[in-house]
């Protein structure tokens, strides 16, 4: 069968471009890759185009954006989701514009298709009650409760992305007299995170019980399953939304949906609420620009009003008269 050039371009986008020149992480690299699966299930199904038949062509505007309006109206994606395929997309033609530029202006007028506008969701954080009750959730007389309970506390005092956590080996974790992990985020970048005490001796406790069979170098997963593979990123949803449900047993404090990011967002308001320094909380969380970090800086200014305008009574200070209406001024004035 003969290679188009569609299929040669992409092959070299997803395996030697994505990998290679823009050392993305395979989370990411997956995502793109599904991107264009589902753009060639289009091309078949929607444009009766066989896939080995699909050539850069065919690759135009008009295409993709009937084909974003497919997956919006038939595939019911909501308007992040289609943003992050058009994302890729745009990502495949700012490739082609040096390794295919014979349709470089059809690349320039997809790349001028915008993002959808879209409501960014409330950032949703568990007080410092709630946390509590869902840590006093867990058994900790099992076995089980106790890898559980080291796994949330680290999850929280690390503000660490779900994949992270996941990626966590046995010789990540330093416990010097100052305790910190490495964890390595998006991009494949690692940074260190500090840890505190009282989480350090949690995860010491955990270490002898769990990894006490283990020989140097010490690169097993720090969580794994009963079936002794590395945690995913499903599992610990599972664990979180499992935890949190026999914690809302007890008390309403708990949200409607909590998840693992839930923990990071929590793990960024409490260090904002505690007056960190912006700075050091997007090196915690390893964001790459500061004013993605902001935005809890923000949502804190915010609370602190709506409880300054609960706290204290409005005031109505009496108006000032008019001087118009003053007669003696008045009469002074137009005797000059």
């Amino acid at each position: 069968m003969k290679t188009t050039d569609f299929s040669y371009a992409l092959t070299n986008f997803l395996t030697t471009h994505l990998s290679g020149m823009r050392n993305l992480s395979q989370h990411t690299i997956r995502s793109y890759r599904d991107t264009f699966k589902l753009l060639l299930h289009y091309m078949k199904s929607e444009k009766k185009i066989p896939p080995h038949k699909f050539t850069l062509a065919h690759f135009n505007r008009e295409l993709i954006s009937d084909y974003l309006n497919w997956l919006k109206e038939e595939r019911r994606l909501c308007q992040r989701s289609v943003n992050q395929r058009l994302a890729a997309i745009h990502s495949f033609c700012k490739y082609l514009h040096t390794e295919n530029p014979e349709y470089i202006h059809e690349y320039q007028r997809i790349l001028a298709i915008p993002f959808m506008k879209y409501h960014k969701p409330v950032i949703e954080y568990l007080t410092k009650e709630a946390l509590q009750a869902i840590l006093d959730a867990v058994d900790i007389t099992t076995r089980q409760g106790k890898r559980d309970l080291a796994l949330l506390c680290m999850l929280y005092d690390t503000g660490a992305r779900v994949q992270e956590l996941c990626s966590i080996n046995v010789n990540d974790i330093h416990f010097s007299e100052q305790p910190y992990v490495i964890l390595t985020g998006k991009g494949n970048k690692s940074r260190y995170v500090p840890i505190m005490k009282n989480t350090a001796a949690l995860l010491k406790t955990y270490n002898e019980e769990f990894h006490k069979t283990i020989v140097m170098p010490r690169n097993e997963p720090l969580f794994y399953t009963r079936q002794h593979t590395r945690f995913s990123r499903s599992a610990i949803s599972h664990l979180i939304t499992k935890y949190a449900d026999l914690a809302r047993e007890n008390t309403d404090i708990i949200p409607e949906k909590v998840t693992p990011h839930t923990f990071r967002h929590t793990k960024a308001m409490h260090l904002c609420q505690a007056g960190i320094d912006m700075i050091y909380i997007r090196d915690i969380l390893g964001h790459s620009r500061i004013s993605t970090t902001e935005i809890y800086a923000k949502i804190n200014v915010e609370q602190m009003r709506d409880a300054l305008e609960r706290a204290y009574p409005e005031l109505n200070p009496k108006v000032t008269k008019d001087w118009n209406d003053d007669n003696s001024l008045m009469d002074f004035l137009n005797s000059l």
